[in-house]
């Protein structure tokens, strides 16, 4: 059962309501707050976490709660969002957090997640609890690993678990999230995942634990999951297993941009004309983590950045696309030697006899070439689900289906070198001769059962 209760109401839960939330478990419970504010826990007598309640998140993008839980859950737009997390070192926390949850849904007229999980009796004989915990967010606590237990059908890059992410690299951990084998990432927690310390764990009946990623038999070994040394590696059967993507496809654009670091600058400017040119629509929302609850704005999008960067740290959003296409990206700005650089994977899916718009990704390099700062672009097509998500099954790579070069690229490689940096392949001209950008064509359309527009 996951330990995770969520909120959703029509009106937001104020300072009242909250409280009511919190005396789900008496009046004796402790209560703490974390995260400058936006944490709430409830502790026993010793200081042991039971339950955390993150501050209510309004979500003013449609679409977000049918993406992480499930079609039917809530059909309103806007909606507030408030999430409780149990604590796995208690038994009884489980249901301290339904009550949390359930209590501010009966106020406010709301529902609760997942279904059966929400109630208002009060959760007693709980502020006795004894003993050590690992931090909250965290089940198991080793000098090797973070490890986090999670139960819902889809996996987020939520805030706190970006936060529990942050700390163990910060201590020396690697991130290890176990799940139940039906579970599948959404892809900016798969991005996230893949650029840290951090394994995914998937629990199967025949061998135990195995890898979502890449498919190998775990286990528990000094402190944390390790893919079992036998001499030779072994993958899961389950593993093998179809993803359930049968003709479903994902375009992915790789996207470099560098602007000058001036006050005229406005970032997600490229990211926006890519989403235009390739489903005809901006970006519906953006946020620091999900679900994404603010509508998608450039100028709120710089202000953030520019107040991050004055503090020398990057910025890392998450934006998506409307409910016309399935479409998703993760974005980093930060401050390089060159200036201001983004960097942005747009992911689009596409069902089974879907058309592809790739003959659209030339016109496309040639804007960014020309007006955008662009210095790579690099375009790929898998076979994956067209949701987006990611499951713990094998999943072909990306093929190459084009690379695009920006002027400033092209001319620091020399225009005669550039236009021989693919072997056999003559580049387009993007932008004018005295200065141009190159458009790769790498052959990457002739997969089977795909259409192209």
């Amino acid at each position: 059962m996951t330990q995770d209760v969520i909120a959703l109401t029509p009106r937001m839960p104020d300072t009242r309501t909250l409280l009511a939330g919190l005396h789900a478990g008496g009046p004796d419970l402790r209560v703490n707050q974390a995260g400058d504010g936006a944490v709430v826990r409830l502790c026993a007598d010793s200081g042991q976490t039971l339950v955390s309640l993150e501050a209510p998140r309004y979500l003013q993008v449609p679409g977000e709660v049918d993406r992480l839980l499930g079609k039917g859950v809530w059909d309103e737009s806007p909606v507030w969002w408030t999430e409780a997390r149990a604590s796995s070192a208690a038994a009884e926390a489980a249901r301290l957090a339904g009550s949390v949850a359930g209590r501010l849904a009966a106020v406010l007229g709301g529902a609760v997640w997942p279904p059966g999980a929400g109630h208002t009796e009060v959760v007693p004989d709980l502020a006795g609890l004894r003993g050590d915990t690992a931090p909250p967010g965290v089940d198991v606590l080793t000098a090797r690993a973070a490890v986090v237990i999670q139960g819902r059908p889809v996996v987020a890059a939520t805030t706190w678990l970006t936060d529990v992410a942050r700390n163990a690299v910060r201590t020396g951990r690697e991130l290890q999230l176990v799940t139940p084998p039906g579970t599948r990432l959404t892809f900016p927690l798969h991005t996230l995942l893949d650029g840290l310390p951090s394994r995914w764990v998937v629990r199967d009946p025949a061998c135990g634990y195995y890898d979502g990623l890449s498919g190998a038999v775990l286990d528990w070994h000094d402190g944390r999951f390790d893919p079992v040394d036998n001499g030779t590696p072994r993958i899961s059967d389950a593993f093998r297993q179809p993803a359930g993507a049968e003709g479903e496809h994902q375009l992915i654009l790789s996207l470099r941009t560098i602007h000058p670091a001036d006050d005229r600058l406005t970032l997600g400017r490229a990211l926006e004309l890519a989403w235009r040119t390739l489903t005809g629509a901006p970006p519906a929302g953006w946020s620091t983590a999900e679900p994404v609850n603010v509508p998608w704005s450039p100028r709120q999008l710089t202000e953030l950045a520019r107040g991050r960067a004055q503090r020398s740290l990057p910025t890392w959003v998450v934006a998506v696309g409307g409910a016309g296409r399935p479409s998703i990206a993760t974005v980093r700005v930060s401050h390089t030697a060159a200036g201001v650089e983004e960097r942005a994977t747009i992911v689009l899916g596409y069902g089974s006899g879907h058309d592809v718009p790739l003959d659209l990704v030339p016109e496309l390099a040639a804007y960014l070439a020309t007006g955008h700062g662009l210095a790579t672009m690099v375009t790929q097509l898998r076979s994956a689900r067209a949701d987006l998500s990611t499951p713990a099954r094998h999943e072909p790579p990306p093929v190459p289906v084009s690379l695009a070069l920006g002027p400033d690229a092209v001319a620091d490689l020399g225009l005669a070198r550039a236009r021989e940096a693919v072997a056999g392949v003559t580049p387009l001209r993007l932008g004018p001769a005295i200065r141009p950008g190159l458009h790769f064509e790498l052959g990457g359309r002739g997969q089977d059962a795909v259409r192209f527009a």
